[in-house]
């Protein structure tokens, strides 16, 4: 048993090292799951099975989610095929619509779907409607560029301030009094932020009117809202802004902060600062509350906690799909793919990814309603 996880966590990180192209074959299933009665076939070395899919799939949305479904995809690829995979992501906002058009067969999302977009779903879901999967976990890291600084602790204040063009300079007094030894240069604060409408948006500003009420005075959502401050589009445009931008800063997924780009630790009032990381992102998402009713399983977290270890700037990427209605063509597939994300392989590859798995009890009610999907 521990040999044959050994050789599925090796799958895992074959995966993630290559970030292939989205235009792959594909299908498969969790090795926990069932086939409903169609037939089944297990590519060798592998534990993914593929069911009776066939045909393109295609989803769109959230790209903070996009390098683990890279990874997830490219794993997919290589143990089964018949099936195309064509994920876009163009942003949380675009993969909704998307899906309420009926263009996708299902979307990510950083944030749940609201009531209107419910709605929308029952035009396009025959009998049912769209649901909120949680699948993807992780930090939201709050990157910067400053020449000679390789360390910076801010707050929920400082950090709204930043974000609102209340502090422009990086030797700040507020930025000094969180940071006595560091080496803060006279130089302006480039801030860099979504100019698409953007989950990551969403639950970064969530974060800033929890922690930071007095501070952040707009009413949050996928669309950026403060004043001043720079855009580009998507995680990778405001990762790669801030790697070129001498004083620059912006908030994206951990996976898009590196080469150059340094994570902020973040004083929560906690008894230390809590460090950007997939552990201390899973300590913060483990104290979630599903607040979904029927199959829908959105979540309820906590951006304003100071426990100790807990990261407070988290997201969780929803899986949306037709709970009833699917299109027929496009649902075996569908799950085949859901179930193995799902699966304690999915699931298992995402850490070595920059992102948090779904806590365990959570998980087991999306593998339960997976096969529910009709």
């Amino acid at each position: 048993m521990k040999l044959q996880r050994k050789n599925r966590r090796a799958l895992a990180l074959g995966a993630i090292a290559v970030s292939g192209a989205l235009a792959l074959t594909a299908c498969g299933s969790d090795d926990t799951g069932t086939s409903d009665g169609a037939s089944s076939s297990t590519a060798a070395n592998s534990s993914i099975k593929c069911d009776d899919a066939k045909g393109q799939l295609l989803a769109d949305g959230s790209s903070a989610q996009k390098n683990a479904i890279d990874a997830w995809v490219k794993q997919f690829t290589a143990a089964c095929s018949g099936v195309q995979i064509n994920y876009k992501g163009g942003g949380s906002g675009a993969g909704v619509t998307a899906f309420t058009q009926g263009q996708v067969a299902f979307a990510g999302s950083d944030s749940a779907l609201k009531p209107e977009e419910v709605t929308a779903s029952k035009s396009v879901c025959t009998g049912g409607q769209g649901i909120d999967l949680p699948m993807v976990g992780g930090p939201i890291a709050v990157g910067f560029n400053v020449p000679g600084v390789d360390k910076l602790v801010l707050n929920a204040e400082t950090l709204a301030k930043i974000f609102d063009s209340k502090i422009t300079n990086w030797n700040d007094a507020a930025i000094k009094a969180l940071n006595p030894d560091a080496k803060l240069p006279d130089l302006k604060i480039q801030a860099f932020h979504r100019s698409d409408e953007s989950g990551t948006t969403d639950n970064f500003t969530k974060y800033l009117i929890a922690a930071s009420p007095a501070n952040w005075k707009y009413e949050g959502g996928k669309a950026w809202q403060a004043k001043g401050g720079q855009s580009a589009s998507g995680s990778s445009g405001v990762a790669q802004q801030v790697k070129q931008t001498s004083g620059a800063i912006s908030y994206m997924e951990l996976s898009y902060a590196k080469d150059g780009i340094v994570p902020v630790t973040i004083d929560t009032g906690a008894s230390s600062p809590v460090e950007a990381t997939v552990e201390n992102a899973t300590k913060a998402i483990a104290a979630a509350q599903v607040v979904g009713t029927g199959k829908d399983l959105s979540l309820k977290l906590d951006y304003a906690t100071k426990a100790d270890g807990a990261y407070p700037i988290t997201l969780v990427t929803y899986e949306i799909v037709c709970d009833k209605g699917n299109k027929s063509d496009s649902l075996p597939a569908t799950k085949a793919f859901l179930r193995y994300i799902a699966s304690e392989d999915g699931q298992g590859a995402l850490a070595d990814a920059g992102y948090a798995p779904i806590p365990d009890d959570i998980i087991a009610k999306v593998r339960t309603t997976i096969e529910g999907l009709s």
